[in-house]
């Protein structure tokens, strides 16, 4: 979208220098004073003017800005730091560039098989176009709409950037489920190549990341980092994936148990043949081989059974 904003390019004068000369009209105010009817006249009109610039200064600190509007119709941005003067009768809406921390809650969504599952994200914003921050969105309202802690109704700095903040956690609430509906929670019923919210890692943040810069735009507000934070399947399934998850370790750790097993037994077998240190027939080789197996493969200690007879009984 292309911008509007503009850096104001109005009379603007060195406050250091307008307060010395406001303090020289003071002093020629009260001189006034004492010139009898017409000097009392004078000095009213002097002190009303006087009252009037002081309207005027401006003062602006790193990464802020003033967006100046003249009667309605907008002047420009004021991004320059220092103690300014300017037309008194415009309005200055005074705006933070500096970057804020958003820590959505985690909401319930379903990933992209269905299943319920707890997701949440912490962020970092900043303005990057003021004119759609404060003329694109109606920003100005809510701000103006929230009561200060003595109950009045006036625009401040941080009610401005907390109806900013407000309208950044509304959209990031709805692109987070959009991005969390594309994927699956793990590869349980997708695809090993697939990617995953608990796998995608840099990949997931990307996409999240262009859909709240694409959904901000025409706010004027710039998403800088996006990562998701937190992510956990909903209380309803939790107990049921988690009896999933320890089957598919048990099946895993049992798989590695045999295999390791399988080849000690083969090992063995192929060191009594080469040493010659008995002479073993099928018989005998399976008997040992299901020993071996019943020895290795067994949950607990096996307990051995002393036979007096011959192998054969």
């Amino acid at each position: 979208m292309e911008t509007k904003e503009f850096i104001f390019n109005s009379f603007k004068a060195n406050g250091f220098l307008m307060l010395f000369l406001l303090l020289l009209m003071l002093g020629g105010t009260v001189f006034c004073f004492f010139l009898g009817n017409a000097g009392v006249i004078a000095g009213c009109f002097l002190a009303l003017i006087w009252f009037v610039l002081l309207f005027g200064f401006v003062k602006l600190e790193p990464n802020e800005a003033v967006v100046m509007i003249f009667f309605g119709k907008y002047k420009g941005i004021l991004k320059e730091t220092g103690f300014f003067w300017v037309n008194p009768f415009m309005s200055k809406k005074k705006l933070s560039m500096r970057a804020r921390n958003l820590n959505v809650n985690p909401i319930k969504v379903n990933d992209k098989v269905g299943n319920p599952i707890l997701i949440g994200l912490v962020l970092v914003w900043k303005l990057k176009d003021t004119y759609k921050a404060m003329f694109e969105i109606d920003a100005q309202t809510m701000a103006a709409s929230k009561p200060g802690k003595d109950g009045t109704v006036t625009y401040s700095v941080s009610k401005q950037m907390d109806a900013f903040e407000n309208f950044v956690a509304v959209q990031s609430d709805a692109a987070l489920r959009q991005v969390a509906g594309q994927y699956a929670y793990d590869n349980n019923v997708v695809s090993d190549a697939a990617i995953t919210l608990r796998s995608g890692g840099d990949e997931v943040n990307v996409d999240l990341l262009n859909e709240l810069n694409n959904r901000l735009e025409m706010a004027g507000i710039e998403i800088v980092e996006a990562r998701i934070n937190y992510l956990a399947y909903a209380p309803e399934i939790a107990a049921v994936m988690l009896r999933r998850q320890q089957a598919e370790a048990i099946i895993s750790a049992r798989e590695k148990i045999v295999e390791g097993a399988v080849s000690m037994v083969k090992m063995a077998l192929e060191r009594i043949e080469d040493e010659n240190i008995i002479e073993m027939d099928s018989d005998k080789k399976a008997a040992m081989v299901s020993n071996l197996l019943v020895v290795l493969c067994a949950d607990e200690s096996a307990q051995p059974v002393l036979n007096t007879g011959t192998l054969y009984q």
